[in-house]
């Protein structure tokens, strides 16, 4: 294992030296470390595994403000470009949010593939949805800037805003999903829309949760893994 840092950004690198390199992209309340799972499989298929800290989380989880995709997206921008200088071939393998922050920093990249598990496909769908739930309107948002949501979220009319001039309107990357029935955030419609639209594979868990955690989610997501790397 390699501990180093991208442009300040705490990274670790997984495996023996390969041409072929998986970024493993951790979700809300993640941290770079959580990609060892993940890794164990992608490196006996002869990949390496780079995962990194996304702003505000792991190392980083003393930054303010940062969480948000025009912080992100450029620091995604940079680390691919580095893993660039030191891969040929370049694969993602991203949770939740960080699938969303995937598709916005590399649409115009060449990525072999790219693995989503509970990705946010819709982030203003999203958005619509917990404003909804919060019963805030969008004059209200427009108003206030910033409001206090449910499920411990902030809505914000500066990142709506973000959202809504940065849709995700072309994805060529081969990719397949990992959704569970039972998740809160995701509504399975986008899901299908989403795939449909870009010609995705996806595997639907009955009973899975936006996060997996249980032994039963966790022995899917391994079986999904293994079966969804090529060799």
């Amino acid at each position: 294992m390699e501990v180093l840092k991208i442009q300040g950004i705490p990274a670790i690198v997984y495996g023996k030296s390969s041409e072929k390199l998986f970024m493993f992209i951790h979700g809300k309340n993640g941290y770079k470390e959580e990609a060892e799972p993940f890794a164990a499989i992608a490196c006996r298929k002869g990949y390496q595994v780079l995962s990194f800290d996304l702003p505000e989380h792991g190392e980083r989880r003393n930054e303010t403000d940062t969480f948000n995709p025009w912080h992100a997206v450029p620091e995604f921008k940079c680390i691919l470009s580095n893993a660039m200088d030191r891969w040929d071939h370049i694969s993602v393998r991203a949770n939740s949010i960080g699938a969303y922050f995937s598709m916005l920093s590399f649409t115009k990249e060449l990525i072999d593939l790219c693995l989503f598990v509970s990705p946010i496909l819709d982030m203003e769908q999203l958005i619509s949805n917990l404003m909804k739930w919060s019963g805030v309107t969008e004059e209200h948002l427009k108003d206030q800037r910033i409001i206090p949501a449910n499920f411990g979220e902030t809505l914000s009319w500066e990142y709506l805003s973000y959202v809504r001039r940065h849709r995700i309107a072309e994805w060529d990357v081969p990719t397949s999903i990992l959704y569970g029935t039972a998740d809160n955030l995701i509504e399975k419609k986008t899901v299908d829309a989403f795939v449909e639209q870009f010609d995705c594979k996806l595997m639907v868990m009955s009973g899975g949760e936006h996060w997996f955690h249980t032994p039963e989610q966790l022995k899917v997501l391994e079986r999904w893994t293994n079966d969804s790397i090529p060799d």
